[in-house]
């Protein structure tokens, strides 16, 4: 079977080639799976350039996200349960850009028959990163302001969504003008452009502060880190949450442990991988219905843009990071 693997860290484009190895084989407790299609998501090409704390050993297959076939089980009820049926595969053990995975059953979710390929493929990452945000740990009220980096992304259009569903109100931060009519058509009110490499923190604040008026940051959620979270950070309001999920910006946060004994507010980060190994097989299977609704009605739907097939990952990654390209890049594994 071929597979795509990196035997070093390092740009996407460059250390990336297609292998081929042996088809692997359940053991007890896993599931071999044979993958269709894999997005390619900022996470994977992080993790291609060492980016995380926790690095793969090399070398190592990416692709934490991906929809396939159970194909057979090692053994176990859950493999029994699941061969044959089309699932949702998380793997950040052995990554799946590969045409054939093996990974534990508790890696593997059913999907609804009613979701397309395209749907399936792009069910988890954003969608359950989008939801279990704002309302599995903020729960943001309706009526309030939830303050949003990096809200041009997948995520964070369908934060806007989700905000216009419950009725809260989203503040959305971009880097870039053009970002800006994408996010009005996704339904957004309020958006601020700040470029963190040359704009001054002051204008980030003064814009923020002219669309709240007298109110204050109670609830945020962060892709970027760096100047752009610090300053968030400065300004949030008394005892207001803010969850760190991305680190789009490589250079560390920087503020006074006085901004936080001042608010009393809460500062955390968030990894859906070890949230969802927290979750009890009836939870995730109740999140993968809520989240299949939420799909279908378009709340938190996914943009496809081009297909690669896996001969072309190089063109696919290259693609993934092209500045103005119109959806997900997916790619085709079997």
């Amino acid at each position: 079977m071929r597979m795509i693997r990196f035997e070093q860290f390092g740009e996407p484009a460059d250390v990336l080639k297609v292998c081929e190895t042996a088809e692997p084989v359940a053991k007890a407790g896993e599931v071999l799976v044979r993958m269709l299609a894999s997005p390619v998501n900022p996470s994977d090409l992080l993790n291609i350039r060492g980016g995380y704390s926790s690095r793969p050993s090399l070398p190592a297959t990416p692709g934490f996200e991906g929809v396939g076939i159970v194909e057979a089980s090692g053994g176990g009820l859950r493999g029994a349960l699941f061969k044959g049926k089309r699932v949702v595969v998380l793997n950040r053990r052995t990554g799946n850009w590969a045409e054939k995975v093996v990974v534990p059953s508790e890696y593997v979710i059913p999907v609804s028959s009613r979701l397309t390929l395209d749907e399936a493929a792009t069910f988890f990452v954003n969608p359950a990163t989008a939801y279990i945000l704002v309302k599995s740990l903020l729960d943001v009220p309706r009526g309030e302001w939830l303050l949003q980096t990096a809200a041009a992304s997948a995520v964070g259009k369908m934060v806007v969504r989700l905000g216009n569903h419950y009725g809260f109100q989203t503040l959305n931060i971009v880097r870039r003008h053009d970002q800006v009519e994408q996010l009005k058509k996704a339904g957004a009110d309020h958006v601020v452009v700040f470029n963190s490499e040359h704009d001054n923190e002051r204008i980030l604040v003064d814009q923020i502060r002219k669309h709240l008026g007298s109110e204050t940051v109670k609830y945020a959620i962060d892709a970027v880190g760096g100047k752009t979270a610090s300053t968030i950070v400065r300004i949030l309001g008394e005892r207001a949450r803010m969850i760190v999920y991305g680190s789009l910006d490589r250079s560390p946060l920087d503020f006074m442990s006085r901004d936080l004994i001042r608010s009393g507010a809460i500062l955390e980060g968030f990894w859906l991988a070890r949230h969802m190994e927290s979750l009890s097989l009836p939870s995730k299977l109740r999140l993968v219905s809520r989240l299949t609704g939420f799909i279908r009605s378009g709340v938190l739907s996914t943009e496809v843009g081009k297909v690669f097939p896996l001969e072309e990952v190089v063109e696919a990654v290259i693609e993934a990071e092209r500045t103005g390209k119109s959806g997900k890049v997916l790619i085709q594994l079997s």
